[in-house]
């Protein structure tokens, strides 16, 4: 009964209207109210919910990520990628896939990536006679690797979910393989499609153009250098890592770049607070609703239920994937994260799957739903970009999505994939 008055709420006020974040933070009240634990303690877990340092880390990588995306970073990452791949048949839609790999590696946002990246390429890919709506899909579905690879917004959540037990080095070194996968299975996919459909071959850039357009791009790559180097060396943490890379995007886009005007950065930090407002607000409701789902010991329940329904492991991440596909298309991701961490992690811990590859389970699952209707933010993104209706994007996206649910297998069937260079770097 404790359960269903917890989640029954929850679900009645997402059915209304409600802004999953205060529908996190009522239904969390109704469930202290009904097992009478006083509304002192539900508060302190709200406030202790965003007090952690690597909270930090969330604020500052959003920050550069919107300072790359807006000064000039994406159409620089998108020539260097052209110059890499872009004179094989078809090599436009590998461009997008590989310019989607760089802009996300830095700026860890499928939404950044897609708006970014779409923005420049879908225009130039339909002037070369591809299909607008095929454009569309490529970048929609080339932004989901921005989810996995480093520096991952959603990694820190996660981490933050299982209770700091998950290290957010550890998930950023696990992110790289199964996103550089993706990249690569999606790449295979554009490539059938231009040999099947003829797409146009691109043109051999000259080297002394290409040798610019590399130095040119160089300034921007160094942020994935920065990050990553900084963390594997031991120099600074994650989530000291975050604050760098808004010190190094900020001088390469006002100093080096100067393609943004000054003027402009004050409604950028604007838009910026917005953003991360929303996310520490819900953050801090999810750690109240987790405190009333352990009191009621919703997720022992649900492992209990899990293992009832088989004693294989195989079977269990099965059904697993199966509710993160389905929840993914009905709910955005960071709510999902901070809600079904908790209840599913004792789960995943009683089979012995290793926490960090099931976070690599958890961020595929879910970023699939970023681009799945109804509620896919990422999707309706694409479609606004590229100009191209919800169901001619997933009309095209129906292969793509092939692709994605065959790493997804991958990922949660080959351990080593997630496991084997956080085991080798760290």
């Amino acid at each position: 009964m404790d359960a269903l008055i917890l989640l029954g709420s929850f679900i009645a006020l997402i059915l209304i209207g409600m802004p999953v974040a205060y529908a996190l933070g009522l239904s969390a009240l109704i469930g202290a109210w009904w097992i009478d634990i006083p509304f002192q303690a539900l508060m302190i877990q709200v406030a202790g919910g965003v007090n952690k340092f690597s909270l930090m880390a969330i604020p500052f990588f959003v920050l550069a990520g919107a300072i790359m995306a807006e000064g000039g970073m994406s159409r620089r990452l998108v020539a260097f990628a052209g110059v890499l791949v872009g004179f094989v048949r078809g090599g436009l839609s590998l461009v997008n896939i590989m310019a989607s790999t760089f802009f996300g590696a830095i700026s860890g946002s499928s939404v950044a990536d897609t708006a970014s990246v779409g923005s420049v390429l879908i225009p130039e890919m339909e002037r070369r006679g591809y299909p607008r709506e095929f454009a569309t899909a490529v970048t929609v579905s080339g932004s989901v690797q921005a989810l996995l690879t480093p520096p991952s917004h959603n990694s820190v959540l996660y981490s933050l979910a299982a209770g700091g037990t998950v290290s957010i080095a550890s998930l950023f070194m696990a992110g790289v393989v199964p996103g550089l996968l993706m990249s690569a299975c999606l790449m295979v996919l554009c490539l059938i499609f231009a040999k099947k459909r003829n797409y146009p071959k691109g043109e051999v850039i000259p080297l002394k153009q290409a040798l610019k357009i590399c130095a040119d791009a160089l300034w921007g790559l160094m942020a994935m250098v920065i990050i990553l180097g900084g963390i594997l060396s031991g120099i600074f943490t994650a989530t000291e890592s975050a604050a760098i890379a808004v010190l190094w995007a900020f001088f390469v886009t006002m100093f080096i770049y100067r393609d943004y005007k000054w003027n402009e950065l004050p409604k950028l930090m604007h838009r910026t607070v917005r953003t991360i407002s929303i996310v520490m607000i819900l953050i801090a409701f999810a750690a109240s609703f987790g405190y009333i789902m352990t009191l009621m010991q919703i997720p022992a329940k649900i492992t209990t239920m899990f293992l009832t329904l088989s004693d294989n492991r195989y079977v269990i991440l099965m059904c697993i994937n199966v509710m993160l596909l389905m929840l993914g298309t009905v709910m955005d991701m960071a709510p999902l994260i901070l809600i079904l961490t908790p209840i599913l992690m004792p789960v995943i811990l009683d089979i012995g799957v290793d926490p960090v590859q099931f976070g690599m389970i958890m961020l595929v699952n879910l970023g699939i739903g970023l681009i799945t209707p109804p509620v896919g933010a990422v999707l309706f993104v694409g479609s606004a970009v590229g100009r191209v209706s919800i169901e001619s994007t997933v009309k095209s996206l129906l292969p793509f999505y092939g692709v994605l649910f065959l790493v997804l297998l991958a990922v949660t069937y080959i351990p080593a994939l997630s496991l084997w260079l956080p085991a080798l770097v760290l």
